[in-house]
């Protein structure tokens, strides 16, 4: 076997590097997960997963974890309820699902079909606990947030900000959109997509947004008018999850000194940039318990590529940042995993680069053509008409 007494360094224990450290453990491979956050208990920020057939639960099931999966799955989270920017309710897919009849237009649109489809549902933080409690104890290697590495005889010696540092035989970016580690293989650098979202997250939601906890019904709403957008989500810890997507400019949040830690400042930034919308969206910045993260929306460019390293690559963000409104981003870091997984315990590589190669090659495939859904999905929800083509989606899959 290529891993055969060598040592794997996974940087990053998202739902990529833990389900790859699983998928090696399984074959008895040596391997320790570094993860910047302090310990199990951070919350994990994130609207609840959609797991594809042909990756995220393709990936469980190979990890043997698909039956916990589904006993922890939310089967409302799914579920959609869609209305303009004034808050008219005109598509409820709670309603359909229950035999009410709505509209039936047609429509060639298919960009935006993934949006509609669905799938089971979960709680990022249930999913990473699930990966979590698979794992070997002393798998994970907290407080580690990965600064630097340097080769060291045939492999690498990484140094962390707490003060540690370890030797590894391959290390194995999953860190993430600003991975740390993607600069020892690629100096490609991101491009802005035009659009930046705002993640707001309201803990303790039935008492400090009741009217939008009560509306979603346990699942999401989409909203869509102006060219902007707005989604929202309540999670099985009774938090609702929103983001507010735009039209800006890539510098326009450092130009206008925007203070995502002063609530008011950024109920007022809404209140210019969404002066179309309805009030009752304000009771999404009411509560004291409200947290604002800035999400700039880069990708990397669909034709990127790099030279194969002997002893390192990157999986998931790290590797092939993008948009999410394909929603395919942790589907395909699962896939890489699996993927990764199997060429480096398979037997057909005579070496670990050549194994890697492979692995590299199927990969930017892929992601170049989610990429391009993903890029094509985010035109369309911020054009003139997006309301429209989205309720034809979603009309014509759950027509009866």
């Amino acid at each position: 076997m290529l891993l055969k007494n060598k040592k794997v360094a996974i940087i990053g224990g998202g739902m990529g590097g833990l389900i790859l450290a699983r998928l090696l453990q399984l074959q008895n491979i040596n391997v320790e997960v570094y993860e910047r956050d302090l310990n199990s208990e951070v919350r994990v920020q994130g609207s609840p997963l959609d797991l594809h057939e042909d990756s995220g639960l393709k990936a469980m099931k190979e990890a043997n974890l698909l039956t916990e999966f589904y006993q922890n799955i939310r089967p409302n989270a799914s579920k959609a309820r869609i209305v303009n920017q004034n808050f008219e309710l005109k598509f409820d897919e709670h309603a359909i699902q229950k035999g009410v009849s709505h509209t039936n237009s047609e429509s060639n649109q298919d960009s935006l079909q993934a949006i509609s489809k669905p799938r089971p549902e979960i709680d990022r933080s249930v999913l990473r606990n699930i990966l979590l409690n698979s794992l070997l104890p002393e798998s994970i290697v907290w407080d580690s947030q990965f600064i630097s590495m340097e080769k060291e005889n045939e492999g690498w010696r990484l140094y962390f900000k707490n003060g540690t540092t370890v030797y590894a035989d391959l290390v194995i970016a999953a860190d993430g959109a600003n991975s740390k580690v993607r600069p020892y293989i690629s100096i490609e650098k991101p491009i802005y997509s035009g659009i930046t979202m705002i993640e707001g997250t309201i803990y303790n939601a039935r008492e400090n947004a009741p009217n939008l906890f009560e509306f979603s019904k346990g699942g999401k709403v989409l909203a869509l008018g102006k060219e902007q957008t707005i989604m929202y989500g309540t999670k099985g810890d009774g938090s609702l999850m929103f983001l507010l997507s735009s039209k800006i400019p890539e510098n326009w949040i450092i130009e206008n000194d925007l203070d995502f830690k002063d609530n008011q400042k950024i109920f007022e930034w809404f209140k210019e940039v969404y002066q179309d919308w309805s009030t009752e969206w304000h009771e999404l910045f009411k509560s004291n318990d409200l947290y604002f993260t800035p999400r700039p929306q880069y990708y990397f460019p669909q034709d990127q590529s790099w030279q194969t390293k002997e002893n390192i690559t990157m999986i998931g963000d790290a590797a092939h940042r993008m948009p999410p409104f394909a929603g395919k981003g942790a589907n395909l870091a699962m896939l890489d995993a699996l993927e990764l997984a199997e060429s480096l315990t398979s037997n057909p590589f005579s070496d670990i680069k050549t194994a890697i190669s492979y692995f590299e090659k199927r990969m930017l495939k892929r992601a170049a053509k989610a990429l391009e859904d993903t890029l094509n999905n985010g035109k369309q929800l911020h054009s003139k008409d997006a309301l429209e083509r989205l309720l034809v989606i979603f009309n014509r899959q759950n027509k009866t």
